[in-house]
C-alpha cells in the first residue's frame, strides 16, 4: 500500500475510533478528552489491535493539533483579558505554579529522576486543565458561582505561564543544565519578541481586517486567519521559539480585532478535528506494560497533584483576600493535570531530556485526576462547612473579608504615584522594545543592504548614510519615549499641585527618560564610529538633529500612537456601538453585582404578545427591562403598557445571577423539545379523485379547501402535470391531485361521499 493510502487508513482508524469512544464518553457523562485518550490507547501500537502504519505521520498531525489548540486558546485569551482578571487570579496562579514547581522538583529527585527530568516534572505539574474544569462546572451548574470567576481567571494566567514555561524549559533542555544566566536571557528574549509582535500585530492586523471587511466572506476570513497563524508559527520558529508560542500570540492579537469572535467560531471545527488527533496520539503513547511497571510513581504523582493543587490553590486564594469559601472551592477545582502537561511532557521527550516511560506515566496521572475532578469539586462544600464549624471564630474573622469593608478608590498621593509610575514604566518598556528592534534591524540588515546596493561608496559615506537612516526611523519613537503620555501628565500635574517637593522626583524621571533616549542614539553611533574626542560633538549634533526632526514629526507620531490605541480598543468600541446601554452599565457599575444583557424573545415564549405589566419579569427573575429593540425602533425605558413581540431584543438589568437565570431560560425557549412544524397529521401526497368525491366536477375557487385545512399543489391529467392550478381549474374524477394539509381532511376531499362527511 502506498504511503498516501497508509496515511488515509491511519486517519480513518483514528477518527472513527475517536468518534466511537467520545459517544461512549458522552453517554457516560465523562469529558470527551477521556474518550480521545481511550481511543488512542485502543488503536495504538502497544495493543496491536489495529495496524497504525506510521506513528511519525500521526505525530506530525498532532503537532498541527497543538498549533490549532493554542491558536484557539489565544483567540479566547487576549492580553487585555489578563489585565482584567485582577490581582487575585495572578496571586493564586503564581502560588500554584511556584508551589507545584518546587514540590515537583522535590518528588522527582526523591524518585531518583535526573535534575532536568525533575525540572520538567515540576513544570508539567503546575498546570490545571481548562477543558476539564469548564466541562465540570457546566455539568454541575457552577459557572455562575462567585468563586467561578477566580477559578477561570487563574486558569487564564496558568495558560500564559505554561507558554512561558515551554520557552524556558526548551532553553534549559538545550543547554542540558540549569543555567540561570541563559534562562534569564531566554526570558528577556521572549519578553522582547512578545511585546514587539504584539505591538506590530495590533498596529497592522486590525487595520488590514477593517479595510478588507467588505470582502471577507467566511471562507476568506478563515483562510486569512489560518494563514496569519501559520505565518506567526514560522516566525516564532525562526526566532528560536516553539510553534505553539507563535500560534498563541497570533490568536491573542486577532482576539483584539472586531473579527475575533467570528474567527473563533470559524476555527472551532478545525480545532476540534486536529485537537482530537492530538489527544488520540497522546493515548497511543500509553503502554500498559510501562504503567504496570511504574504504578508506584503514578500513585505518588496522583496524590501529590491532588493534594498539592488543592493546598496551593486554596492558599493562593486566601492570600489574595478572597475568603475561606472561595479559597476552598478554588483549590479543590484545580486538582488535576491539564493539556499543557501533555505538551510539556512531550516536549521533554522530543528534546531527549526525559526518558520515554515518563510520558505515559504523566498521561495516566492526568486520566486519573480527570476522573476525580467532579468529585473534588463536589467535596469542596462539605469540607468548607466542616472548617467553618471547627476553626476558631477569631481565625475566621481574619481569613474572611468583612462584608462591611468596601474597597474605595481614593485620589491619594500614593495612588497618583502608583498610576504615574505604572504609566511611566509601561511607556519606557514599549518604546524601548521598538527602538531595540530598529537598532537590531539596522545592524543586521540595513548595513548589508546599503553595501549591496551601493558597493562603490566610501566607508565614511556608507556609515553616515546608515546612521542617518537609523536615526530618522528612530526619531518618532525616541520622541515618544521622551514625552509624557496623557496619564503621566495628569498624575504629574496633580502631584506637583498637591506638594511642591514632588517636582524633584518627577524631574528625575524626565531626565531618566532623556538618558535612555540618548543611550539609544549613542548605541547607534557606536556601531559605525569609535568613541573619541570628536565623537562627543557628533552625538551632540545627532541630539540636535533628533530634536528638530522629532518636533517636526510630532504630528506624525501622534497619528501613529492614536492609530495603535484605536486598534487596541477596536473590539470594545465595536461592542459599545452595538450595545451602548449594556456596555455603559457594565463600565459604570464595574465592581458591583450588576449585569446587563440583551435577549431575543422567542416565538415560543409564553411572554410574546403580552404587555410588560402582565409579565412577571421583576417578580420571577428580579430584573428590569431597560430597552426594547424592534427592527429599527428603539424603545428606551418602556412603559408598563408596552407590548413584547416575538423577535424583540430586550435589555435586562439586574444582579449577575438574576440576569444569568433570565438569559438561560429565554435561550432555552428558542426551541423547546417536542416542538415541531411537522406532525404525523400533516401530509403532502398525490391522491386519485374518485367519482362523486368532494372535488369531483368542482371549480377550484368554489371548493373553500383552505377552510378544511387543505391546499392543492398540483394536478396530473392524461399524463400532463399542472403545478399551482389557477382558480378557474375544473376538477374531474380520475384526476391525480397533489394535496398538502391535514391527512384526514385531504382524504375527505378525494374519497367518494367525502363531501357529505365534511
Amino acid at each position: 500500500m502506498s504511503e498516501e493510502l497508509n496515511l488515509v487508513k491511519d486517519l480513518a482508524i483514528i477518527l472513527i475510533s475517536a468518534g466511537l469512544f467520545t459517544i461512549i464518553s458522552k453517554a457516560l457523562k465523562q469529558p470527551l478528552i477521556l474518550g480521545y485518550i481511550v481511543a488512542g490507547f485502543i488503536v495504538g501500537p502497544h495493543l496491536g489491535l489495529f495496524g497504525i502504519s506510521s506513528t511519525e505521520s500521526v505525530e506530525q498531525w498532532s503537532e498541527i493539533g497543538i498549533i490549532f489548540l493554542l491558536f484557539a486558546l489565544g483567540l479566547e485569551f487576549s492580553f487585555k483579558k489578563l489585565l482584567k482578571v485582577g490581582s487575585s487570579a495572578l496571586i493564586t496562579a503564581g502560588c500554584v505554579c511556584v508551589g507545584m514547581f518546587v514540590i515537583g522538583n522535590i518528588v522527582g529527585h526523591a524518585m531518583g529522576w535526573s535534575s532536568i527530568e525533575a525540572i520538567f516534572l515540576g513544570g508539567l505539574m503546575s498546570m490545571s486543565s481548562t477543558t476539564i474544569i469548564i466541562k465540570a462546572y457546566t455539568d454541575l451548574g457552577l459557572k455562575n458561582k462567585a468563586y467561578a470567576t477566580l477559578v477561570f481567571g487563574t486558569l487564564v494566567v496558568e495558560d500564559l505561564i505554561a507558554v512561558i514555561l515551554m520557552v524556558l524549559l526548551t532553553t534549559i533542555a538545550t543547554a542540558n543544565q540549569f543555567a540561570g544566566g541563559e534562562m534569564l536571557m531566554g526570558l528577556a528574549k521572549l519578553l522582547f519578541f512578545l511585546i514587539l509582535w504584539f505591538l506590530v500585530g495590533i498596529y497592522v492586523i486590525p487595520s488590514l481586517l477593517k479595510w478588507a471587511r467588505k470582502y471577507l466572506t467566511d471562507e476568506i476570513l478563515l483562510l486569512v486567519a489560518i494563514g496569519l497563524c501559520f505565518g506567526m508559527v514560522a516566525l516564532a520558529s525562526y526566532a528560536g521559539f516553539s510553534s505553539a508560542l507563535g500560534a498563541f500570540v497570533m490568536g491573542s492579537i486577532l482576539a483584539e480585532t472586531i473579527e475575533g469572535e467570528h474567527i473563533s467560531k470559524l476555527v472551532v471545527s478545525i480545532k476540534d478535528l486536529f485537537g482530537a488527533i492530538f489527544f488520540v496520539s497522546v493515548g497511543m503513547m500509553i503502554d500498559p506494560h510501562v504503567i504496570a511497571e511504574h504504578w508506584l510513581p503514578i500513585l505518588i504523582l496522583t496524590l501529590v497533584t491532588v493534594l498539592g493543587m488543592t493546598l496551593f490553590g486554596s492558599l493562593g486564594a486566601l492570600i489574595s483576600g478572597r475568603g475561606l469559601n472561595t479559597a476552598i472551592h478554588t483549590g479543590f477545582s484545580l486538582a488535576q493535570l491539564g493539556e499543557f502537561s501533555f505538551i510539556i511532557a512531550g516536549l521533554g521527550v522530543s528534546l531527549g531530556v526525559m526518558r520515554g516511560f515518563i510520558y505515559p506515566v504523566v498521561i495516566a496521572v492526568s486520566v486519573i485526576t480527570t476522573f476525580t475532578t467532579p468529585y473534588m469539586i463536589k467535596a469542596a462544600t462539605p469540607v468548607c462547612n466542616f472548617l467553618y464549624r471547627k476553626l476558631p471564630v477569631k481565625l475566621l474573622a481574619k481569613i474572611d473579608p468583612s462584608p462591611d469593608v468596601s474597597a474605595r478608590s481614593t485620589a491619594s498621593e500614593w495612588g497618583e504615584w502608583k498610576q504615574l509610575l505604572r504609566g511611566y514604566a509601561l511607556r519606557v518598556l514599549l518604546y524601548s522594545v521598538i527602538l531595540t528592534a530598529i537598532f537590531l534591524g539596522s545592524k543586521l540588515y540595513l548595513d548589508k543592504l546599503i553595501t549591496s546596493v551601493f558597493p562603490d561608496w566610501s566607508q565614511p559615506l556608507h556609515n553616515a548614510v546608515t546612521l542617518g537612516i537609523t536615526l530618522v526611523v528612530m526619531a518618532p519613537f525616541l520622541y515618544g519615549l521622551a514625552i509624557n503620555g496623557s496619564t503621566i501628565k495628569k498624575s504629574a500635574y496633580k502631584l506637583m499641585k498637591s506638594k511642591d517637593s514632588n517636582k524633584w522626583p518627577i524631574l528625575a524621571l524626565v531626565f531618566l527618560r532623556i538618558f535612555i533616549a540618548t543611550a539609544f542614539i549613542i548605541a547607534a553611533v557606536l556601531v559605525h564610529y569609535s568613541l573619541s574626542y570628536w565623537s562627543l560633538l557628533l552625538i551632540v549634533l545627532a541630539g540636535v538633529f533628533f530634536s528638530i526632526l522629532a518636533r517636526r514629526s510630532v504630528h506624525q507620531f501622534t497619528g501613529l500612537e492614536e492609530r495603535f490605541i484605536t486598534n487596541l480598543n477596536q473590539r470594545e468600541e465595536y461592542e459599545r456601538m452595538r450595545s451602548p446601554i449594556a456596555t455603559s452599565v457594565r463600565s459604570k457599575l464595574k465592581g458591583h453585582d450588576v449585569a446587563a444583557e440583551t435577549v431575543i424573545i422567542s416565538p415560543n415564549s409564553e411572554y410574546a404578545g403580552k404587555q410588560l405589566k402582565d409579565i412577571p419579569f421583576r417578580q420571577k427573575y428580579g430584573i428590569n427591562i431597560a430597552k426594547v429593540i424592534r427592527g429599527s425602533r428603539r424603545i428606551l425605558v418602556p412603559s408598563p403598557e408596552e407590548y413584547i413581540y416575538p423577535y424583540d431584543e430586550v435589555l435586562a438589568i439586574g444582579t449577575q445571577n438574576e440576569v444569568k437565570r433570565f438569559v438561560e431560560e429565554m435561550t432555552a425557549e428558542q426551541f423547546k423539545p417536542g416542538d415541531s412544524y411537522e406532525t404525523d397529521d400533516f401530509v403532502l401526497d398525490m391522491f386519485e379523485l374518485q367519482k362523486g368525491c368532494y372535488l369531483d366536477d368542482k371549480i377550484l375557487r368554489d371548493t373553500n379547501m383552505r377552510q378544511h385545512g387543505c391546499m392543492v399543489v398540483g394536478v396530473e391529467r392524461d399524463g400532463l402535470s399542472l403545478m399551482s392550478p389557477k382558480p378557474d381549474f375544473h376538477f374531474h374524477a380520475g384526476d391525480f391531485v397533489w394535496l398538502a394539509g391535514e391527512r384526514i381532511e385531504c382524504e375527505k376531499m378525494v374519497v367518494a361521499n367525502g363531501n357529505q362527511e365534511s
